[in-house]
């Protein structure tokens, strides 16, 4: 009888979507044997494992459903580029709560400067909080919506989109600018207004926007709604890509000077032994 109850047991856990307890429960029960510890102990030891891995599991199909790049992190941008203001923001959006308040975010800066890694890491940070997140350039769910408009399924496109709590759009100045691109991004941004969070990346400052949306009033009414509940990072830094060729340029200027202060020193060295 007993044997049968152990045979169960597993088939039993997973019948129950316990993976971890059928996978751990006699590697755990060993323990607790060791360690003397109660029924409710063993079950309590069981029971944290299960729900950690089952948190990990979970965040892996957020991260999975966000479409980040899993590179743009927050361990590898460098936040000490960023200028004071702009990082103490930063870090005030970090726990999540803006989402609650459907609060967009916004992030201005010149090519280079490094939206996409910032706005990419906060994503993945929510994530990891358990919040729904999507990440997709401007111009690619601009297309999916103009398909899903001429297939009558607009709606239900926007309808999916509405299971983000942040939506990420990842350079908004580089739409094609056509009438229709126009129309069905502000029905998108229209959409989640004071429900939903915009995460935006932009090259264009505001004033610019009319590049976007076409028709002044259009852009007027888009702007609207975006900044009402809204938090601004401005990215006044360098381009990473100019620090760098800049760096390279500096090192190839002190390459051959060093090479002849090398060469000297050695010409010096070997007259001092002579």
């Amino acid at each position: 009888m007993r044997a049968a109850a152990e045979d169960s047991l597993p088939m039993l856990l997973k019948s129950f979507h316990l993976p971890t307890f059928a996978r751990e429960y006699g590697v755990v029960a060993s323990q607790a044997v060791k360690e003397g510890l109660t029924h409710e102990a063993y079950l309590l030891a069981l029971s944290r494992q299960e729900a950690s891995e089952r948190a990990e599991r979970r965040v892996e199909r957020l991260l999975t459903d966000s479409r980040l790049p899993r590179e743009k992190t927050l361990g590898s941008f460098d936040l000490g580029r960023l200028p004071a203001k702009a990082r103490a923001t930063f870090a005030s959006l970090r726990d999540g709560a803006f989402l609650e308040g459907a609060t967009n975010v916004l992030l201005f800066g010149n090519p280079g400067t490094g939206k996409t890694h910032l706005v990419c890491a906060l994503g993945q940070e929510l994530v990891r909080s358990r919040r729904t997140v999507l990440f997709t350039p401007t111009f690619q769910l601009v297309q999916r919506l103009l398909a899903a408009k001429r297939d009558l399924r607009l709606s239900a496109e926007l309808k999916r989109l509405d299971r983000f709590e942040g939506l990420i759009l990842d350079d908004i100045g580089y739409v094609q600018q056509s009438r229709e691109e126009m129309e069905v991004l502000f029905t998108l941004l229209a959409e989640r207004y004071e429900r939903r969070s915009v995460l935006i990346t932009s090259n264009l400052v505001f004033s610019k926007w009319d590049q976007v949306f076409k028709d002044p009033m259009t852009t007027a009414a888009a702007i609207d709604r975006v900044v009402h509940h809204s938090v601004i990072l401005e990215l006044s830094i360098e381009s990473y890509r100019a620090e760098a060729a800049k760096g390279r340029i500096g090192a190839e200027k002190a390459g051959p000077e060093s090479q002849k202060g090398g060469t000297a020193g050695a010409v010096l060295k070997r007259k001092g032994k002579n």
